[in-house]
């Protein structure tokens, strides 16, 4: 049996036949030897991480690794220093407290990451699917994975399609395929061949895939294909072998961990060399002791906490504006995004028929409201019409709703449609004028019908009524027009002259160019003489057209505003047709002086042409999956960050090929949801404009902690070494050294701690969404960031080194010296935390206090250092001793210096930022 062959293009006898059923089914037999054969029908999916992968996956991180040897080494050192019966050596301390922060992160890490995944999980609320197939002649309902190739499946109103089918049977059958193909409407289905063995998917008519659902009508269809082997399947089987790229943040993080790694071996060579080599007055071991204490300090064992912590918080916010992150760094890499992709149906709108404009009575209505909800006002020329005392009105919403097979119901408090959104839109729109369905059906009950079909293209209900039976009809406009003799006109009927009937398809060609989907629809009274179901559909009267859409979701086009003023691409993604794309596109602002491009004009261009063009397209409309991955490539090629947002199977390969997928989550599919690095929960295109705002701001927070962190330990190392380097030039005593082990410990302890992880949660800064997205591939570490660290560093290093040499000068001892090096050292970092809250801007035009947590933790850390100094058993054990006012008016003041070097170096670098600016210009 020949799976693969072009099943649309058969005859419903040659299908029969190239399967090998028939239609009382498959036998019992025969259905065993087929599920051997062709397995279960079932996608497979990627095997989930266990726990104990998931507990593993937390101590691949490189910054892990360093803490952890960062552990054994101060372990070792601490053993060699012991002394039996004495006191723990600081050097076992420290590795307790690095240790105590490696497994906090760790835990941190996987109860967020686990918790993600079991809350993907409560989405998945779809029971397991069932499916009524014929089998040895006899309708039996059997659970969907158990359904075979040669099965015949039998199709109702409602029913989810268990796999791909080829149609023997369609009355009246139409299907919704947004989550396969992107189509917002309903397809109708017929049973003929079509020819051509290149069909695109979305065209194939005589066909129903698995994952969609039936919207209308009832059919057969015979089982042609299973599990990967559907359309469905072979998407999945795509998503699979799309690699995951790590983000930009990840990607930053490990060249930050590697550039620490190899700086604290060279620190400890370097320290050990320079005794062998000039000579200090300490002994090998006392200098590698120091070296390693060096070293550790250098490690900021804070960042692994800083990140996760700044991601966690960016995430529990996140889930207060119903966005669910499956992973830490998703957050970031939104906050770094530059292009968005983004799905129509269901994301940019509502996912619900609209009415958006009526043709009664020879005028044209707009109609307000949007979705399900019975809600809205009927204008003419902005005049408010009450529809009540309008016959025409009332006699076409009458028509609408009675010729009608939907309902209008609400559930959990959110208005839904149960039957074809089409005809939902007309019960939404009686319902908006006051008349309800349920209504008007006990007070006109249907009595008789001519169902639609594709070939006649309209639907008539017969009803009884006070004046009689009743015909109502629905359909296309120009069918509709056919049928009728008379138009309805204010509170008559008169003859549809050549002249009417040119008049109303004008305005049907105008709602349509506005990529409204339109309905004509007439009535006529029945004559008790008359065969009236023969008669029915003949001279009828005209009521009027109805033009719908699926209409933008209403913050959609404020939250694209927000992207232009962020830099930051918009580009719609759909399988709609051009026209209906294009009007919504434009609606939205999406759609300005760009290109809107249909799948058939993206296969005509090349790659490198392609490639030329792609910055310039806002909208590509019927697209098939490899057109979204070509899409997002050619982004990537341009150095762009790109997001995906979409909710169908036919979304997911892209959504994990972006740098970021954002599924949605009520309409979103199981498959898209997994493929995604993000969900929404409220299906809202606002909620990732909300996570790009937290993205940015975790990105600058972290920034701030490694500017800071880095330029206190870049002014410690240089210290440091240049003690040892420019002792002899700066007469400093042989072996003269500003810190002991101790003091670079606690320092590391101190600022590593409270003041780092109160700028993980800085405020956000009031313009972060005027800013452009960062270039891709750019790091953490700009020209701009690199010169504050080393201006910071280094103006460290030389007011540190001046006031321990001024305090040897003026006759302090040495222990005094150092203990003074040691508490100018934390001032002046204290002075820091405040000074990298921006790379950019003044500290004192941000709001220098506006970070309440930061100010909480330098009075505590003040309080600490104050005890420290004051109370004499932490002098013998910190090696200091109780200052007098003026020595604290000296700390104070020499290490406030940093705040007017740092402003100039702020102040240099806008300047020269601004005239890069002009410069890039004036070329």
């Amino acid at each position: 049996m020949n799976l693969s062959r072009p099943w649309h293009s058969l005859s419903v006898e040659e299908v029969f036949q190239e399967i090998g059923s028939k239609n009382s089914g498959l036998t019992l037999e025969e259905v065993k030897k087929r599920q051997g054969e062709h397995g279960y029908n079932e996608i497979r999916g990627e095997e989930k991480a266990s726990i104990w992968g998931l507990l593993a996956e937390q101590f691949k991180s490189v910054l892990i690794i360093i803490l952890l040897i960062a552990v054994i080494l101060s372990v070792i050192i601490g053993v060699i220093n012991y002394t039996p019966g004495g006191p723990l050596p600081e050097e076992i301390i420290d590795a307790i407290v690095i240790f105590t922060i490696v497994i906090a992160v760790v835990i941190l890490g996987f109860i967020q990451e686990y918790r993600s995944e079991k809350s993907l999980a409560a989405l998945k609320k779809m029971a397991a699917l069932t499916t009524t197939v014929i089998r040895e002649n006899t309708d039996m309902e059997i659970p969907a994975r158990e359904v075979v190739p040669g099965d015949i499946v039998i199709l109702n109103t409602g029913d989810k399609i268990p796999a791909d089918l080829r149609l023997v049977e369609a009355h009246n059958l139409s299907t919704l395929e947004a989550s396969l193909t992107g189509e917002s409407t309903p397809i109708e289905k017929i049973t003929s061949p079509i020819q051509g063995s290149e069909v695109p998917v979305g065209d194939r008519l005589n066909m129903a895939f698995s994952g969609t659902t039936v919207s209308l009508g009832r059919g057969k269809g015979i089982v042609i294909a299973t599990g990967m082997k559907t359309e469905f399947g072979k998407i999945a089987s795509m998503l699979q072998e799309v690699e995951e790229e790590e983000t930009p943040l990840q990607k930053n993080l490990a060249r930050v961990g590697k550039w620490i790694a190899y700086g604290c071996l060279a620190i400890v060579a370097a320290i050990v060399a320079l005794q062998l080599i000039i000579g200090t007055g300490h002994t090998i071991l006392e200098m590698f002791i120091w070296g390693v204490s060096l070293a550790v300090a250098a490690v900021p064992e804070a960042l692994p906490a800083v990140v996760v912590i700044s991601l966690s918080i960016g995430v529990q916010r996140m889930v207060k504006r119903h966005a669910l992150v499956r992973r830490l760094a998703a957050v970031e890499t939104l906050g770094s995004t530059s292009v968005i992709c983004s799905d129509k149906t269901g994301t940019l709108t509502q996912d619900e028929m609209t009415v958006r404009q009526i043709f009664v009575d020879n005028k044209l209505i707009d109609i307000s409201g949007v979705g399900y909800e019975p809600k809205g006002e009927f204008r003419f020329e902005g005049e408010k019409i009450d529809v009540s005392q309008n016959f025409p009105l009332l006699t076409f919403m009458k028509a609408g709703t009675l010729c009608n097979d939907t309902s209008l119901v609400m559930t959990d408090g959110i208005w839904k449609v149960k039957g074809d959104p089409t005809e939902g839109a007309l019960v939404v729109l009686s319902a908006k004028s006051g008349l309800l369905k349920e209504e008007a059906n006990e007070r006109f009950p249907r009595v008789d019908e001519i169902p639609f079909s594709s070939e006649r293209k309209k639907m008539t209900t017969i009803h009884e009524t006070p004046e009689g039976k009743m015909a109502f009809s629905k359909g296309a406009p120009e069918i509709i027009l056919e049928s009728c003799s008379h138009i309805l006109t204010d509170d008559h009927e008169e003859p549809l002259t050549e002249k009417n009937r040119e008049a109303v398809l004008n305005i049907s060609d105008r709602m349509a160019s506005s990529a409204l989907r339109v309905l004509g629809i007439g009535y006529k009274r029945i004559s008790p003489v008359l065969k009236y179901k023969e008669e029915a559909e003949k001279d009828m009267v005209f009521a009027g057209l109805a033009g719908m859409i699926d209409p933008p979701r209403e913050e959609v086009k404020s939250a694209i505003q927000l992207c232009d003023a962020a830099g930051i691409k918009s580009v719609m993604i759909t399988g709609d047709h051009k026209t209906t794309a294009t009007a919504i596109a434009k609606e939205l602002g999406i759609l300005k002086n760009g290109e809107a491009l249909s799948g058939a004009d993206l296969d005509k261009l090349s790659d490198e042409e392609f490639e030329r063009r792609v910055e310039n397209i806002d909208v590509y409309a019927r697209v098939s999956p490899s057109h979204k991955l070509r899409v997002i490539e050619a982004f990537s090629k341009k150095q762009h960050v790109v997001a995906m947002t979409g909710d169908g199977v036919n979304d997911a390969p892209a959504l994990k090929k972006a740098d970021i997928g954002v599924a949605m989550g009520i309409t979103g599919t199981d498959v898209s949801k997994e493929a995604a690095a993000m969900v929404l929960t409220d299906d809202n295109f606002a909620s990732i404009v909300a996570a790009i705002e937290e993205g940015r701001v975790i990105f600058n927070n972290i920034k701030k902690y490694l500017m800071y962190l880095l330029s206190c330990n870049i002014g410690e190392l240089l210290l440091m070494v240049g003690a040892i380097l420019l002792g002899p030039l700066i007469a400093l005593p042989s072996g003269a050294i500003p810190l002991i082990a101790i003091h670079i410990l606690f320092v590391n302890l101190v600022t590593d701690g409270l003041p780092a992880l109160a700028l993980a949660v800085d405020p956000a800064d009031p313009d972060v969404m005027q800013q452009k997205p960062r270039p891709r591939g750019q790091g953490i570490f700009t020209r701009s960031v690199v010169t504050l660290m080393f201006v910071g560093g280094v103006w460290i290093a030389l007011v540190n080194l001046g006031i321990f040499k001024w305090a040897l000068d003026t006759g302090k001892s040495m222990m005094e010296a150092q203990s003074l090096c040691f508490l100018t050292l934390i001032v002046i970092q204290f002075y820091n935390a405040y000074n990298f809250r921006s790379d950019k801007k003044s500290i004192f035009s941000i709001g220098m206090f506006r970070n309440k947590w930061l100010n909480l933790s330098i009075v505590s850390q003040i309080v600490l250092l104050a005890l420290i100094v004051e109370i004499p058993i932490f002098n013998r054990i910190f090696n200091t001793y109780p200052l007098s006012l003026s020595e604290w008016i000296i700390v104070v003041l020499v290490a406030a210096t940093i705040f007017p070097v740092l402003e100039l170096a702020k102040l240099f670098l806008r300047w020269q930022e601004r005239r890069t600016t002009r410069t890039k210009m004036a070329s």
